[in-house]
């Protein structure tokens, strides 16, 4: 059975194109600022550091202890690099997030400067 914060995580994921800024509505950017903040908050988060740090030292410490060269323990290698990656393409999400975030308000900034003479 589908838990239903799965299912509102599913229906809440930003399905919009992120290339296309400029043609995007005030909804859908309010929304990627809203996302990039939250994100940035989470970068920010020292105890979020932490535990991510944390994680990968664990795998690194389970990585080293493999001795042998069996296809089982060159399946666990793969196993925790694979796992090494998600962590490292989860953070990558959210930078990609702030980095959104941040082209959206500089993209909003710069309007209001263009429309506003006394700018």
């Amino acid at each position: 059975m589908i838990e239903n914060d799965v299912v509102e995580a599913f229906n809440k994921r930003m399905t919009v194109d992120l290339n296309n800024i400029k043609s995007m509505t005030p909804a859908q950017l309010d929304r990627v600022k809203d996302m990039g903040s939250q994100a940035e908050n989470l970068l920010k988060n020292k105890e979020f550091a932490y535990f991510v740090h944390t994680f990968k030292f664990e795998r690194v410490d389970v990585l080293t202890d493999i001795a042998g060269h069996s296809e089982e323990d060159n399946s666990l290698r793969v196993a925790l690099s694979n796992q090494l990656t998600g962590v490292d393409e989860f953070v990558k999400s959210l930078k990609r997030a702030v980095y959104f975030k941040n082209r959206v308000v500089s993209q909003q900034t710069g309007q209001l400067a263009a429309e506003d003479p006394i700018a």
